[in-house]
């Protein structure tokens, strides 16, 4: 009987100090590190089991070598794109031409010149400006979605892409396989399939793929392209919040997108082209893309950065890209997301920028669809509201627009969540807009949201209950991993 004891203590500790120094070994961070090492120690099987399953990203592997056959198709599209590279900044070493440079330096985005963008800060707005885009469309209609949900105002966009199939456009839409879960088993999509809209599943889940990379990884990406000319980026899912997860108890989903015309949608198509030739395995279609169509022609006078991230790409990029962008402000800086779980340079940064003096101003809903998020997130938000970051809680419904503003000229926008699933892990889409005008549009947005929240007062906050406050701990022991 001893000896059998013996030989499970030996097995155990074998598994804890194996998985320990495989842990060790990995590139992540220290904060993520230690959250791996705690689990592995603590629960040696379902921990060793929990990290072969989640934290080992055979995915970016795969797609990395998979992108080195492209290697010639993205240099002829960087060189097409040159022409339209922005260099006309009024100081090289002002925050924006510096900003510029780290975005290309860590993600290879260029600045680029000539387009148009429109804020459509109203889901029926949203709706409305797509169905018409995509009724008038000649060539395409490319849609990139984390959720699709059938119902409302949703429905219609469904008949405007049947119809424009059935008129010879070539429709596709390329949906996350666990967030659109309902939608792919549901009768719209075999509609829509009848129609010629021909319809993917990404990142599908199952036991063979979970054991080739994790299955958490997901396609959190808000993307249309029309006919290769109109995109739209942003927050808001193919779903109409008046439908929309109505049982949750936190409101309507509250988002915003923007239309971008000019040589910035190029990227877009690049995005989805790459996005959609993994997925489905089918021929690469981007160096026929490059010889059929040309960058849209100039439109406007807004620079932007298209700023993708996810699996195969620099896992750092997106997350140098927030970081500096805080790091840059002067004056103003006023930050939204639904969900903020930091890690300590993000949370430090917010705090560096107060205590210089930056009205800084942080967005958050008064009430979000996840009580882990709500746990590992308290502590932090407390923090930031005692170091004089402005802490406002959106009280009419879940807001889910992600956008920064810095110093009243640069802005950022689209589907990164400041937690460590969206600036880790998930496949996300951002924009760099250096530009005053638009700048104000979304400061102005952001301000509304402001009037339509209630701020945090540090001293005004009752002390949660001591098996709170230590489960709290403890989820902030994981939240790296959430």
């Amino acid at each position: 009987m001893w000896q059998s004891a013996i030989w499970i203590l030996i097995a155990d500790w074998t598994l804890r100090i194996t998985f320990s120094v495989i842990v060790l070994l990995r590139k992540r961070t220290t904060s993520e590190t230690f959250a791996w090492l705690l689990i592995v120690l603590l629960f040696p099987l379902l921990g060793a089991g929990a990290y072969l399953l989640l934290a080992d990203n055979r995915l970016c592997r795969l797609r990395s070598r998979w992108a080195l056959g492209l290697h010639e198709g993205y240099a002829r599209w960087r060189r097409r794109l040159e022409r339209y590279r922005y260099t006309g900044w009024r100081e090289p070493q002002a925050d924006v031409a510096q900003m510029s440079r780290l975005i290309e330096a860590a993600s290879g985005a260029l600045s680029l010149d000539g387009n148009r963008i429109t804020m459509l800060s109203k889901s029926e707005e949203v709706f409305c400006d797509l169905i018409r885009q995509i009724d008038q469309a000649q060539t395409s209609c490319f849609l990139e979605y984390y959720i699709w949900e059938s119902g409302g105002l949703a429905d219609d966009v469904a008949a405007s892409l049947m119809s424009a199939a059935r008129r010879g456009v070539d429709c596709r839409v390329l949906v996350d396989a666990v967030g659109s879960w309902g939608f792919l088993r549901g009768k719209q999509v075999q509609e829509l399939r009848r129609a010629g809209v021909v319809v993917h599943a990404a990142l599908p889940v199952g036991l063979f793929r979970s054991l080739l990379y994790r299955f958490d990884l997901r396609l959190h990406r808000k993307l249309v392209i029309i006919d290769h000319r109109v995109g739209y980026v942003g927050s808001k899912n193919m779903a109409d919040p008046r439908f929309f997860k109505k049982s949750a108890g936190v409101g309507q989903w509250v988002d915003a997108m923007v239309r971008l015309e000019g040589p910035a949608v190029d990227p877009l198509s690049m995005v989805f082209l790459e996005d959609w030739y993994f997925e489905t395995k089918g021929s690469p279609e981007i160096n026929h893309y490059l010889e059929q169509i040309s960058p849209p022609e100039p439109l406007g006078q807004t620079v932007v950065q298209v700023a993708p991230s996810g699996p195969g790409l620099d896992s750092e990029a997106i997350h140098q890209l927030i970081i500096g962008a805080i790091y840059s402000a002067d004056t103003q800086l006023t930050i939204t997301t639904p969900y903020y779980v930091p890690d300590l340079s993000l949370q430090r940064a917010l705090i560096i920028a107060a205590r210089r003096g930056v009205d800084v101003t942080l967005i958050l809903p008064k009430r979000v669809d996840s009580r882990l998020v709500r746990l590992a997130s308290r502590a932090s938000i407390q923090e930031l509201a005692e170091a004089g970051v402005k802490v406002m809680l959106y009280q009419n419904g879940l807001l889910h627009t992600k956008s920064i503003t810095i110093d009243g000229e640069m802005s950022i926008f689209g589907s990164l969540n400041l937690d460590p699933r969206s600036l880790q892990l998930n496949f996300e889409l951002m924009l760099v807009l250096y530009d005053e005008p638009f700048t104000a549009q979304l400061i102005a947005l952001q301000n509304n949201y402001i009037q339509e929240s209630q701020l945090l007062k540090p001293d005004s906050q009752p002390q949660p209950s001591l098996p709170v406050q230590v489960l709290e701990s403890c989820v902030k022991l994981i939240a790296p991993l959430l």
